[in-house]
């Protein structure tokens, strides 16, 4: 199953009232492809029981179901793989805990970042912050679509791009080259996130 087209990130920090599991039917229902399951905070405990569920309707939904920096979780959930960050577990002791056949990603910025990346066994890349964003306060400055493109031509991964994606400009990043596009406000605050899905999806489709 590859990594393309829309790919959700959860977020219930930005709009408390939804779940993991509201955000992720939603989404599904939209034509996203690939959902990520995203909670720095909570128990493993106490997001397990969201995590199952969001596998069983990725399976249904015939989409890619990838966990935040957690390997636990992820075995918890058998989702189909983990996304690093740069502060998260190296990807060789992830690979191992996870096995050959799951998948992991890796968060870059550079041609550099991407080839190290590469040889360290990344399944594919994620690029950004392409414009910015207000999700994460430690995603550093902006590095623009001329990156974007740099790095997708370097490397032979799938590059997922992320970081202030919206329907404005979502259809620059797949001009660009990008695989996959990784969005977390532009869905989880909009008032229909179904309607802002399925918008996306037709943006990015090329």
């Amino acid at each position: 199953m590859p990594i393309r087209g829309l790919y959700v990130v959860t977020d219930v920090t930005l709009r408390p009232a939804r779940s993991h599991v509201d955000i992720v039917r939603a989404a599904l229902a939209g034509g996203a492809r690939v959902i990520q399951l995203r909670d720095k905070s909570a128990s493993l405990s106490s997001v397990v029981d969201q995590g199952r569920e969001i596998r069983s309707l990725t399976r249904a939904a015939g989409a890619m179901f990838i966990v935040n920096d957690r390997c636990d979780l992820t075995l918890a959930c058998d989702a189909d793989g983990v996304h690093l960050g740069p502060d998260d577990l190296p990807p060789g002791e992830a690979r191992h805990l996870l096995g050959a056949e799951r998948i992991v990603g890796i968060s870059v910025n550079s041609v550099e970042e991407a080839h190290v990346a590469q040889r360290a066994g990344a399944d594919y890349l994620g690029v950004g912050a392409i414009f910015g964003t207000t999700t994460k306060s430690y995603a550093g400055t902006a590095i623009g679509l001329d990156r974007l493109r740099e790095i997708k031509a370097a490397t032979s991964l799938p590059v997922v791009a992320i970081g202030g994606i919206t329907v404005t400009n979502i259809r620059s990043v797949a001009q660009s080259g990008a695989d996959a596009a990784a969005v977390v406000s532009a869905v989880v605050c909009a008032d229909d996130m179904e309607a802002a899905t399925r918008a996306l999806v037709a943006k990015f489709m090329r």
